[in-house]
């Protein structure tokens, strides 16, 4: 079966830009309830951030797998199946009144997080050459807009009504999703041979618990401890025999070889690093907002403020991506992905003037997140004309994972950074000024580290080789020239 494009192409790029938001929005949902849960669910609050953690594990073990799926099966097929979790364990959550409940239907939320590297390697199926580029950059960016929303909305809900209709909700928006993709989008072929490989799902699944888990508990179960010495060390032997058995497999879970190519691999290097300086700041801004005026640096902000004054950095990344995809039409992708990376270090470096005032802080978060809709608009570009098109959504999947694990080590770096310089006040210890202004460089030094890679990334001259049952494909990113008529 060809691609063929979509008679609608502005439906099917709206439809999967809601779907990326809403699967973007599970992950900030619980956070306003992090610290009622111990009361609400009868546990310790060390046991209650395996509500966020279940939803972070979850969507990193699954997203390679799904991507796989879609390859093999159709990515409408398998954007359909996603939904199921997505409202099951929104349900879940809803009805919940323990804590195993609870953690289990997180985790099946964060199971929906395939859906975005799915829906972005479906735009390679459906859409016209010419809008390609623009709608990769949107459906993107709708990690970072539903995570900026997520936060001001889950706190207003929890503030305003009773904590459970949070999750009504988002089994709402899943639902609503699920219905959208089945009449809007239309049947993506099958482009992929072979087998699923659950082998190798498996063992790509175990690698990442041991590693992901190890890395964000480590500052909870102390990183000398046995368990998480334990988990960090099994990872890299698991992920080594896992690489074994994929490169002897005949239809792996993701083809090593692809993955090793210069442009893919230098790319989900730069992946790792700009989701590293992306989230570092998503992890210090809330906090010095929330901080109480009294320790000199805070702006005493309420959750739902706070939420609020970061709320714009996500529409701003709707605005800036249609400009992200001039740009790689004008330039490359590469190109983009520097120029993003240098933004987000000017966020950064702006910071140490500006973090005095919520209006200061408004303005660091929006260019953040201008040089992150650049960045991340550039990275599926760069993966999908590296690759094959039978391999589009194993390979933006597993770029997806990239990210992953980008985001959960600045999650631990970061923490680290801020547990250790700190302030004490009424009996507790809060970050410092020097604590904040310390991970607002890290993050700078980061950015500016993730634009050396980009620079580095070797474009291909020719298209990709396709496999031998695959039919030619089209044009893999919109290359565009200003001028050029839709």
């Amino acid at each position: 079966m060809t691609p063929r494009t979509a008679q609608r192409p502005g439906a099917v790029v709206g439809v999967l830009a809601l779907a990326g938001i809403v699967a973007a929005l599970m992950q900030t949902l619980v956070v306003p309830l992090i610290g009622e849960l111990p009361v609400l669910l009868d546990t310790s609050a060390s046991n209650a951030s395996w509500a966020v953690t279940a939803t972070l594990l979850a969507g990193a073990v699954t997203t390679p797998a799904s991507g796989r799926l879609g390859d093999l099966y159709g990515k409408r097929r398998v954007l359909l199946g996603l939904c199921v979790p997505l409202v099951a364990g929104s349900v879940l959550c809803a009805l919940a009144d323990s804590l195993a409940q609870m953690v289990v239907g997180r985790g099946m939320q964060g199971m929906g997080m395939g859906i975005v590297a799915l829906g972005i390697s479906a735009l390679r199926d459906l859409m016209p050459p010419e809008r390609l580029g623009s709608s990769i950059a949107l459906i993107s960016s709708s990690l970072g807009i539903g995570g900026a929303l997520g936060l001001p909305f889950a706190a207003a809900v929890a503030e305003h009504a009773d904590w459970r209709v949070l999750f009504w909700v988002s089994a709402g928006l899943s639902v609503l999703v699920g219905a959208l993709v089945r009449f809007l989008i239309p049947a993506t072929p099958a482009l992929a041979g072979g087998r699923f490989d659950t082998v190798g799902a498996l063992g790509l699944g175990a690698g990442l618990v041991c590693l992901l888990l190890g890395v964000s508990k480590g500052a909870d179960w102390g990183w000398s401890s046995t368990t998480v010495l334990g988990l960090l060390i099994a990872a890299p032997v698991v992920l080594a025999v896992w690489g074994w058995w994929e490169l002897r497999s005949p239809a792996p879970l993701v083809d090593l070889r692809v993955a090793a190519r210069p442009q893919v691999l230098v790319t989900n290097a730069a992946s790792i690093v700009v989701a590293f300086s992306m989230y570092a700041a998503a992890l210090i801004v809330p906090q010095l907002l929330q901080l109480p005026s009294e320790t000199g640096h805070g702006l005493g902000q309420s959750m739902q403020a706070a939420g609020l004054w970061m709320a714009p950095s996500g529409l701003m990344m709707m605005l800036v991506s249609p400009l992200g995809a001039k740009l790689s039409a004008a330039r490359t992708p590469k190109t983009t992905l520097a120029v993003g990376s240098l933004v987000i270090a000017l966020g950064y470096g702006s910071s140490l003037f500006l973090m005095g005032s919520t209006w200061g802080l408004l303005i660091v978060t929006c260019v953040c997140n201008t040089g992150v809709a650049l960045a991340y608009g550039a990275m599926p570009a760069l993966i999908m004309s590296g690759v094959p098109q039978s391999e589009t959504a194993s390979a933006n999947s597993f770029n997806t994972l990239m990210r992953s694990v980008g985001t959960s080590v600045a999650a631990a770096v970061v923490g680290i950074v801020l547990a250790q310089m700190t302030v004490h006040m009424g009996g507790r210890s809060l970050p410092s000024e020097s604590g904040i202004r310390t991970g607002m460089l890290l993050g700078c030094g980061v950015a500016l580290l993730a634009a050396a890679i980009a620079v580095a990334i070797p474009l291909r001259k020719t298209a990709p080789p396709q496999d031998a049952d695959t039919p030619p494909a089209r044009p893999p990113l919109s290359v565009a020239k200003p001028g050029d008529t839709p």
